[in-house]
């Protein structure tokens, strides 16, 4: 079971595994847009924020990463009894599981891009998304895959795209390199010197000396 959250704007899905066991689930087959949160050094549910593609981390408003910090805090037996918590998170293919990691535990790829920021006891945002809750039964590999189909369809259309552009860019310079070239030839059939003028009109001045004289 997951359970999905919608946030106070609107616009986002949040979501989070029931136990250590959807957990696992969720840590294999997320989504490449997707975000995941724990409270630092405690035990919590895996609290995952499903950006827009295109977004960043930062890119997270103040609002929506309060909607899922709070959230997160909540679903930590240890944590919600506190008045404030350190809460981590990173983009979901930062997350690293090995075999001799127990149910639920990661690291990361690159440590560096894992945020931390404190979170304070928020009752009335968390009613808030509870009040947006659903409990589903998702199939989460075919979900996972279809995603990667599509990201893999959208692609190969921006590489095509891009092809076509550098194709067109590559035919307009080749036009216009013909149309300088066929400007030059223009020019130079046209031009008659100084000198081809003075002689052509030297020669004919004595042609009507010649015949005047005669």
């Amino acid at each position: 079971m997951v359970f999905y959250f919608t946030s106070r704007c609107g616009e986002f899905t949040i979501y989070m595994g029931k136990d250590k066991y959807e957990n696992e689930d969720l840590i294999k087959y997320g989504w490449p847009e997707d975000v995941w949160f724990h409270v630092d050094d405690l035990s919590s549910a895996h609290v995952y924020l499903r950006m827009k593609p295109g977004m960043t981390l930062d890119d997270i408003s103040d609002d929506l990463l309060l909607d899922c910090t709070s959230l997160v805090k909540a679903n930590s037996i240890q944590g919600c009894k506190k008045s404030s918590v350190y809460v981590i998170y990173t983009r979901w293919k930062n997350l690293k599981k090995t075999n001799d990691m127990v149910d639920g535990q990661v690291s990361y790829h690159r440590p560096d891009n894992v945020k931390r920021v404190s979170v304070d006891k928020n009752n009335p945002i968390v009613r808030a998304l509870e009040k947006t809750r659903q409990e589903l039964y998702p199939d989460l590999s075919a979900e996972q895959a279809q995603r990667l189909r599509e990201i893999q369809q959208q692609q190969k259309q921006e590489f095509k795209r891009l092809a076509k552009e550098r194709e067109q860019a590559k035919l307009q310079a080749i036009k216009e390199k013909e149309e300088r070239s066929y400007d030059r030839i223009m020019h130079a059939e046209n031009m008659i010197s100084t000198k081809e003028i003075g002689g052509t009109a030297d020669t004919t001045a004595a042609e009507e000396y010649e015949e005047d004289f005669f």
